[in-house]
């Protein structure tokens, strides 16, 4: 074949390798241009393929070794994931490495199979037609296989099953290494063609080195995922903590209320005795009040949940801000009280900060509406808010400054969420930040049949 040919050929394979890299480096560091801006996926893929094509073709023309072309292409990949966009560095390299190592390794599998199988050791020189056909075919099912999973990881992000999508994406890469590595020593065994020995150790160690970083690459995500739902958990803990506090002191003033229910009865005996009717009926009123106040506020039939929108609904009046809820709640369903309580009381509390920063006092509000579709309870939290939320990924920054449970809020109430197949989802719009979280819930057998606990509307 002539050496134009072969160069082009080297060229347009570098940078469809170069392309598949680049895309797969991004989906699994979940980059994005460094503006914070959404990426333009066709821009970038362009430059990213000219690019390696480039470079395969200056190292090409100067007969130079086929290391310094991977390395180039390696840091290529590198460059382009950690500084085009807001990939983190050390990850971008990483992944840049081990993708060359493992495609370098698959595409002498695949030329090596052919050759076994054809019994056509032509097939491992790529200078040759059949070589040549190897190498297109196997880039050919890689892009198929490529596109397939960049489909499958941007539906999984669509459905908000990303996490699970991510385990299951290092469970098949760990299954690709273990079998490449099974492979090679299969080549050692057979007897068809030929292999040099110290070919074949090579390749050997390439997996073992890969099957190390993907085991090394799990062991890392797992230990960030552990440490991520340990201050998940710990901030859920405080928020219940606070929650109860703030129960039991108002259970604590309303004890005194029944504690000194003998002493109110006999001062209403001796009113009416004395046929006082009008101070009887205002002593009454006047004991009624607390009592009132409470059941006005039985939003959802959930004594826990009830509380904490009372709470905060009380928290928003001495802010001088306008709240506003509507319910319409479910009852006798699988959802647990402290789950939704960390639901809302993270979104209720992220509210509440956020109005609190509206200069204006009539410009402040909260609206919170709970609505029940079929098997799916759907939770609309929105506030005034100041200017546009700043995005780390695809997550908006919380603005509040406090340490502690700051930051942790919109996190706590996904992955209560999440125990539901449910998610929470965040925009901001005209002045106006809304999170809306979703759950899945099943309805259980009551002696009573209810199935909706009391509407009602309230506003301060």
């Amino acid at each position: 074949m002539t050496d134009g040919f072969l160069l082009f050929s080297d060229m347009a394979l570098s940078g469809l390798r170069a392309l598949f890299g680049y895309y797969l480096i991004c989906c699994l560091t979940d980059g994005q241009r460094k503006d914070g801006k959404k990426a333009s996926a066709a821009g970038l893929g362009i430059a990213v393929f000219a690019g390696a094509a480039v470079l395969a073709g200056v190292f090409g023309l100067w007969n130079a070794s086929e290391f310094y072309g991977t390395a180039g292409e390696t840091l290529l990949l590198a460059f382009c994931a950690g500084k085009l966009r807001r990939a983190d560095g050390r990850m971008s390299l990483f992944f840049s490495v081990f993708y060359e190592i493992g495609f370098a390794l698959w595409t002498f599998l695949a030329a090596a199979g052919a050759a076994v199988l054809l019994d056509a050791p032509s097939c491992l020189d790529e200078e040759s037609i059949q070589g040549q056909a190897v190498l297109w075919g196997f880039y050919l099912l890689f892009s198929v296989l490529a596109a397939a999973f960049l489909k499958w990881k941007e539906e999984a992000e669509r459905t908000e099953k990303a996490e699970k999508a991510g385990k299951q994406a290092v469970r098949a890469v760990s299954f690709l290494v273990v079998i490449g590595f099974v492979a090679v020593i299969s080549l050692s065994e057979q007897r068809r063609i030929t292999f040099p020995e110290e070919e074949l150790s090579l390749w050997m160690m390439m997996s073992l080195l890969l099957l190390v970083a993907v085991l090394t690459f799990g062991m890392r995500r797992q230990y960030e995922m552990e440490r991520e739902l340990l201050r998940l958990q710990t901030e859920q803990r405080e928020l219940l903590e606070r929650d109860y506090q703030s129960l039991n002191r108002s259970y604590g003033l309303n004890a005194r209320l029944f504690h000194d229910f003998h002493n109110h009865m006999g001062a209403l005996r001796d009113l009416l005795s004395r046929q006082k009717y009008e101070e009887a009926l205002a002593y009454l009123d006047e004991l009624q009040g607390p009592v009132r106040e409470i059941t006005e506020k039985a939003w959802t039939g959930d004594e826990a949940v009830d509380f904490l929108i009372s709470s905060k609904a009380a928290e928003a009046g001495e802010r001088q801000i306008r709240f506003q809820a509507e319910a319409e709640f479910p009852r006798h369903t699988n959802l647990r009280s402290s789950d939704l309580s960390a639901i809302l009381g993270n979104l209720l509390d992220n509210a509440l900060e956020a109005a609190g920063q509206v200069a204006s006092p009539e410009d402040r509000f909260v609206s919170l509406v709970i609505r029940r579709m079929n098997q799916m309870l759907v939770i609309k939290v929105e506030n005034s808010f100041v200017r546009e939320p700043k995005r780390d990924g695809r997550e908006m920054k919380t603005t509040k400054t406090e340490e502690g449970l700051h930051g942790w809020g919109l996190k706590s109430a996904q992955a209560a969420a999440q125990k539901y197949d449910g998610m929470v989802r965040t925009s901001w719009e005209n002045g106006v930040f809304r999170a809306v979280a979703t759950l899945s819930f099943r309805g259980q057998k009551s002696a009573d049949g209810g199935h909706f606990g009391r509407g009602s509307l309230f506003e301060l």
